[in-house]
């Protein structure tokens, strides 16, 4: 551990017994730990991480202090009191604002976005959305690269990862994305691997990584947002096209035996319905997206603009259009009737909805929940919260968990490399 000595009992052994090693080093095994639970919030002050790791104050805070040396968190020795309270109370923890930063990059059917994330979530800097996505992948992700370097640049951030988010199954070990159907990308993609050669190119020296954006969706919800302290959370989302869905389980991603679970799109909802894809008819893909939206509401899409905000457009219209009106119920039923079947099979404990499908919530939040319960077994999951998601950008977000990861498990290692 950086060569802190902590002071207090204990640190040898009395009657010329073996010495023990150094607070410090027995607990560097508590600081990734402890840096999670600061990083998620659930560790505000020194008393309630000292409660959560099982330690003893004066670890506690040796713990905090060389998270606080590695410029990770702030502490403060003398917040002030609660009104009404009495002694002295516990030092404050919370992430260091000018810490180091993860890149985090987002590809979708519209375009792509780069942005620095902190922990804690925290966005520091995003670039403007880009509207134009090349067929080749490597042209994409470079430019997206570049487009994070520029802000690493502008803020003089040191940079601990970079992470990717985009709309495709990713299968697992390869990192390849099966299905990029929406960005004209060849079936395969090594998106992973690619993304890694432009980090590589532009000198970062750091680690890539890549993953689904609906899994890092929830990954970041579940850590930061509306998923917080659930068990079993289940995600589902409808960005610019198409649904995907993720299952959070104990505070980790269920991604199946080769990174492809939770393929929610593919949930038949209305049999006699449009061909997808996939080859079958009437999947949540192409029933509860934006297109399915527009269509549903007599609307011919503009294909020079992006479906994602041409129905948040339309749902503005609600209460004077009844087409609107109508293609919401529509959209709200399908969904209903796909999230039923979600519940029966995965039992989750929360529900969380993003992009159009957060706003088709809103819109019309007691028609949802009991198509749910309506449609699932015994009724029960009437009793399952249904939520928005709450993170502006949380694949984003999302994409930056992954590249915080390997710092969350061993920050010392990670940034000192010892």
């Amino acid at each position: 551990m950086g060569g802190r000595a902590a002071s207090g009992d204990g640190d040898h052994t009395s009657g010329g017994g073996p010495a023990r090693p150094p607070r410090l080093e027995r607990g560097r095994g508590a600081l990734g730990p402890a840096l999670e639970l600061v990083h998620t919030g659930r560790a505000p002050t020194r008393a309630v991480l000292t409660a959560e790791l099982g330690v003893t104050r004066a670890t506690a805070g040796a713990v905090a202090a060389e998270l606080e040396a590695l410029g990770l968190i702030r502490i403060d020795a003398r917040p002030s009191a609660a009104a009404g309270s009495q002694g002295r109370p516990s030092h404050r923890l919370s992430v260091a604002e000018d810490g180091p930063v993860a890149l985090a990059a987002q590809v979708h059917a519209d375009g792509y976005r780069a942005a620095l994330v902190g922990l804690g979530g925290r966005i520091v800097a995003t670039t403007p959305g880009c509207e134009i996505i090349d067929p080749d992948p490597a042209d994409v992700l470079r430019s997206a690269v570049e487009a994070g370097v520029r802000l690493l640049e502008s803020t003089g951030r040191r940079c601990v990862g970079a992470g990717l988010a985009v709309p495709s199954a990713v299968a697992e070990p390869e990192g390849t994305a099966l299905n990029p159907l929406h960005l004209a990308w060849p079936a395969g993609s090594p998106v992973r691997q690619i993304f890694a050669d432009c980090v590589r190119e532009a000198d970062l020296g750091i680690p890539a990584f890549a993953a689904n954006d609906v899994n890092l969706a929830a990954l970041a919800e579940h850590r930061h947002g509306a998923g917080r302290g659930a068990r079993d959370l289940l995600c589902v989302a409808t960005g610019h096209r198409g649904v995907g869905g993720a299952l959070v389980i104990d505070g980790r991603l269920h991604t199946g035996s080769a990174g492809l679970a939770l393929e929610v799109g593919h949930l038949t909802v209305n049999p006699e319905g449009r061909p997808c894809h996939c080859g079958s008819r009437g999947c949540l893909d192409v029933e509860a997206d934006p297109l399915a939206f527009l269509v549903a509401a007599g609307r011919t899409p503009d294909s020079d603009a992006s479906l994602l905000e041409q129905a948040y457009g339309l749902l503005r219209e609600i209460p004077d259009d009844l087409g609107v009106r109508g293609a919401v119920e529509t959209l709200v039923d399908r969904l209903g009737l796909g999230l039923a079947g979600l519940v029966n099979i995965l039992n989750p404990d929360r529900i969380i909805l993003g992009g159009l499908h957060r706003s088709l919530l809103e819109a019309a939040p007691e028609r949802l929940r009991a198509v749910v319960a309506d449609r699932s077994l015994w009724g029960r999951s009437g009793g399952v919260p249904i939520l928005a998601c709450t993170l502006d950008h949380n694949s984003l977000v999302g994409a930056a968990e992954l590249a915080w990861q390997p710092v969350l498990d061993d920050p010392l290692g990670a940034l000192t490399g010892t």
